[in-house]
This record gives structure tokens, sequence and C-alpha cells, in this order.
């Protein structure tokens, strides 16, 4: 089984379940009721440290904003990096003041 795993190639936009987890705020448990449910569709391949699973990062995400706690989380996430970009600006802003850059 293994050397199957081994001789197929990783499509491109396919990752694994801490990937797509990272991505999307679903959990790890998210993620395997769904492709168990057939909501995604999944594969084995070979990993590092043997077989992994991988998702479509695509549908994973289409999910996730149908889903409403992954919706909030993702919504969340977008602006928490929205008020680091702010606070990075002001910074910039204050050390062009001080002269520093």
């Amino acid at each position: 089984m293994l050397g199957e795993l081994a001789a197929q190639p990783i499509e491109e936009g396919w990752v694994t379940l801490s990937e797509a987890a990272a991505a999307t705020g679903a959990s790890h448990s998210t993620l395997r009721s769904w492709y168990r449910s057939g909501l995604i569709p999944s594969k084995m391949v070979a990993g590092v440290h043997g077989p992994q699973r991988i998702v479509p990062l695509d549908l994973v995400v289409d999910k996730a904003l149908g889903s409403s706690r992954s919706r909030r989380q993702l919504e969340h996430a977008r602006s928490l990096q929205a008020e680091v970009e702010e606070l990075r600006r002001r910074v910039e802003v204050i050390e062009r003041q001080l002269g520093l850059i």
C-alpha cells in the first residue's frame, strides 16, 4: 500500500488536514466528519511520517464558509489581520515622525 501511495502525485490545491484546519479554522474532527460523510473528497498519500490524508482546499473553504461557526472564525481571523496591518502602519508613521526611518 505504501508503494502505491508514494507513486501518487499530490495534486495542486490539495492539502493535509492540518493545513486545511489552519487555513479555515475548521477542527480536525470537523474535517474528518466532512470527508467521512462524503461532503468533501479526500485521499491518502505518502507523507514524511507515513500515510496522510489530503483534501482539496477550495472545497474545504467553501464548506467552511457555509458553516456559521467556521465563517465566524474566518471573519475573526481576517479582522485580526486587519488590526495587525493598521498597527504596522501606525508604527511606521511614528518611526517616520521620530526620524527612525
